[in-house]
């Protein structure tokens, strides 16, 4: 089983560089990075872990930035986010910067897609928070028409693109209805989560990978529907808090990779974390 991290790196904690380096020296598989732009002061949206909301969340580095910085002092670190708010952003520009990430680091990139929780952010970004989810998968399908091959126009519900010259291209080659890199969406367990997975995705990240037992079959019923290679299905348990008998547990259910969460603390704090997790590699 493959052990990756994720971290909310800020400007107040160990910096990407130290981190990645001190990751890949350890054989930890790869560095997730979540991803806010803002947190608006006044807001109404409950924090979904209860309490008051972490300082952290509103001092987010950019997850594409500090995983560009990531991959220039690493060889074979995975990078990813954990996850990217994609309805909060241009696609086009969105599809530029995940391209130049995967080219850059040799196809080392994965996009986690998130929905989001913060109603507040989102609307700062002109997003409607009842037709997210849509918004999200319009431009999963724009972006993909940007990575295709050959020029590819792309006409949808809430934005389209002409058949452009768009380089460099996400490293992967397509496989099924996915292109672009390695893609897994974010979420709790339901048919409508689902069957976006099986129409866009590579896999699931389930935030702590609770009720994996009862959901797993589900979700494989909803990928067999839409025709998808059973065996090429990928779940990621993404933020959890590892103990030996939880991971035996997802190894299972066939799980091959976790990505176990870090403090959003300073260097000697995080390094500390992670020499406890080492007896998970």
């Amino acid at each position: 089983m493959r052990i990756a991290v994720t971290v909310f790196l800020t400007d107040e904690t160990i910096a990407p560089v130290r981190l990645a380096r001190e990751l890949e020296a350890r054989g930890f598989a790869g560095l997730y990075l979540p991803e806010h732009t803002h947190i608006p002061v006044e807001r109404t949206t409950p924090y979904p872990a209860g309490g008051d909301l972490p300082r952290e969340y509103g001092r987010t580095l950019d997850p594409f930035v500090a995983l560009g910085q990531a991959a220039a002092v690493t060889d074979g670190l995975g990078l990813g986010t954990g996850i990217t708010l994609v309805a909060q952003h241009d696609p086009i520009d969105l599809a530029k910067q995940i391209a130049t990430l995967d080219h850059l680091s040799g196809g080392r990139f994965t996009l986690g897609v998130g929905f989001g929780w913060n109603v507040e952010e989102a609307a700062d970004h002109g997003v409607r928070w009842r037709s997210r989810r849509e918004l999200t998968r319009d431009r999963m399908a724009l972006m993909r028409a940007l990575w295709a091959d050959e020029p590819t126009a792309y006409e949808g519900e809430f934005g389209s693109v002409r058949a452009s010259s768009a380089h460099p291209k996400p490293v992967q080659k397509p496989r099924g209805p996915v292109a672009g890199p390695r893609t897994l969406v974010g979420g709790s367990a339901g048919p409508k989560l689902f069957a976006h997975i099986a129409e866009y995705a590579d896999g699931w990240m389930p935030i702590g990978g609770r009720g994996l037992t009862e959901s797993l079959p589900v979700l494989r019923g909803a990928w067999a529907d839409a025709g998808r290679d059973p065996a090429a299905l990928q779940v990621v348990p993404y933020a959890v808090y590892p103990t030996p008998g939880k991971l035996a547990h997802y190894a299972e259910l066939g799980i091959e990779e976790v990505v176990v969460q870090l403090p959003p603390a300073g260097e000697a704090e995080v390094l500390g974390v992670l020499d406890g997790y080492g007896e998970y590699l």
